[in-house]
């Protein structure tokens, strides 16, 4: 069984993100079942140069570990499915491209991620793209510099570093003249 992959949305800098997926046979013995780039990979008409490569979500929690392959979900939303999960890589643009956002091109930004209401930058805000959901996050920087911006404080992410943000407002700044990437794994949350 092959779950298929699409071409892939690719940036100059950073190549599509390589997606293993592993199941079991008929014999129920371990075999990969996929091998190749994401999905779905989304590029934000509203900040260029942002992509989110959509790499897998479940739908509970525990997940079936024995079902069908759910891979990325029909739409396109920021949070994970209630009481699911989701795993993304994003590219991120240079601040270049995102500190020039207007407010209007912000709600539209959040807005194309299926999440309106999530967006809280304003004129006093540290980032035009500061954003608060109810998840738990794990992010991981796999390429390049990004700035993790907090409402007190704010700091410099490397390749290795993890971030958990836990329903907290931020935004991932990237001060750099090339293309970051982060991965993330998205947790449904309550507060």
């Amino acid at each position: 069984m092959n779950v298929g992959f699409p071409s892939p949305v690719t940036t100059p800098e950073l190549p599509a993100p390589r997606i293993l997926v592993t199941g079991h046979d008929d014999a129920g013995r371990a075999v990969l079942i996929a091998d190749g780039p994401p999905r779905r990979s989304v590029a934000l008409e509203a900040v260029p140069g942002t992509v989110f490569h959509e790499v897998w979500s479940t739908r509970e929690s525990p997940a079936r570990v024995d079902a069908a392959p759910e891979g990325p979900d029909a739409s396109f939303a920021l949070a994970p499915p209630p009481g699911g999960s989701r795993v993304r890589i994003v590219d991120i643009p240079p601040d270049s491209v995102q500190a020039a956002l207007s407010p209007d091109e912000v709600a539209s930004a959040f807005a194309e991620i299926g999440a309106p209401e999530a967006g809280t930058g304003g004129d006093r805000a540290p980032h035009p793209l500061m954003h608060r959901t109810d998840t738990v996050d794990y992010g991981i920087v796999l390429a390049g510099e990004v700035w993790l911006v907090v409402d007190e404080g704010e700091t410099r992410l490397s390749p290795g570093d993890v971030v958990i943000q836990r329903g907290t407002n931020h935004a991932w700044s990237n001060r750099t003249d090339a293309v970051a990437r982060m991965a993330f794994v998205l947790l449904d949350g309550v507060r």
